[in-house]
């Protein structure tokens, strides 16, 4: 029976945390014993105390070594989680003694990157010590992670949270699609395009259910269409972004912020045809009632400049 959080809390050490990851990195008792600068017998002691603690066998003996299990792997890969935690916390120390610095962790869906790096790219030119990390996904992966604390602020959609009010929006920021191909596509040049003329094409969408998805769904509705049958579906940018480019055929509908910065590198060609529908707003998001860091007041600051907002933050 695994023992419970109080125990493990209780009677777990960082020192055999790193003795953990060393195990996994050498297979070795002896390397991994050197790695953290303890003798060979204190190493099976600590491991054995793990163990103990844990209530669980993490490793398998075999010709090669110390393998770990698939409780191992669990425990070694949280192991990582809380040793980046805690250079993560002696970052933000410094930055906050120093006055400057620090470290800031983003979370981002993809229609706002463009956004983000343009008040990313002013922010580091008054903080250039500052440490940051981003991470794309989904709103609704994004949302799971301000809520584990392993981001600072998020800029997504709150409305697929089964608990939007547990998230407070600094900044809300409006979003209009766009219609893609190939530069090569047959219509690509063409004057003006409707979407009767595309159905015959093939097409890649985001998957079901995510906003980008209902709003294109709406537009063939609205126009009285069907749907196209056997699109390829992916949640992915670069993906979406790599089958245009294979195929001249494909079409897209993807945020307008993204398809301006990919047809700057001629990645792209974005149709003249007026969508008329807009995919939901996305927002600056932190926690309902959260301290913000520093950095992340700095970069939110950075945003409402962007978003051409001044005043109060949006409610």
């Amino acid at each position: 029976m695994i023992p419970s959080l109080n125990s493990i809390s209780s009677r777990l050490r960082v020192r055999q945390l790193k003795l953990l990851i060393a195990l996994e990195e050498h297979g070795s008792l002896h390397k991994a014993a050197e790695q953290v600068a303890i003798t060979q017998p204190g190493a099976t002691k600590a491991l054995h105390e793990i163990e103990t603690t844990l209530g669980a066998t993490l490793f398998t003996r075999t010709s090669q070594g110390l393998v770990p299990n698939d409780l191992g792997r669990c425990v070694i890969r949280y192991a990582r989680l809380i040793q980046s935690d805690i250079a993560h916390l002696r970052e933000e120390m410094i930055g906050i003694l120093q006055g400057q610095g620090g470290r800031l962790s983003i979370g981002v869906i993809m229609g706002a990157v463009p956004l983000l790096m343009q008040s990313l790219n002013r922010l580091r030119q008054t903080q250039p010590e500052l440490s940051i990390h981003i991470v794309e996904d989904t709103s609704a992966r994004l949302l799971a992670l301000l809520d584990q604390g392993r981001v600072d602020v998020v800029i997504c959609r709150t409305s697929v949270s089964t608990r939007p009010d547990a998230y407070e929006k600094l900044i809300e920021h409006p979003e209009s699609l766009a219609l893609v191909a190939h530069p090569n596509h047959p219509l690509a040049n063409t004057t003006h395009s409707s979407l009767d003329k595309l159905t015959g094409y093939r097409w890649v969408v985001y998957p079901s259910n995510m906003p980008m998805r209902l709003a294109l769904e709406q537009q063939f509705r609205l126009a009285g269409l069907d749907f196209p049958r056997y699109p390829i579906e992916t949640a992915s940018t670069f993906t979406m972004l790599s089958l245009l480019q294979e195929d001249p055929y494909l079409l897209a509908v993807m945020p307008s912020d993204v398809a301006l910065f990919s047809e700057r590198f001629g990645l792209l060609k974005r149709f003249s045809i007026d969508l008329q529908i807009n995919s939901e707003p996305y927002s600056v998001v932190i926690r309902q009632g959260a301290d913000v860091t520093a950095p992340a007041k700095m970069l939110i600051e950075e945003l409402r400049q962007d978003m051409g907002l001044t005043g109060q933050p949006h409610k």
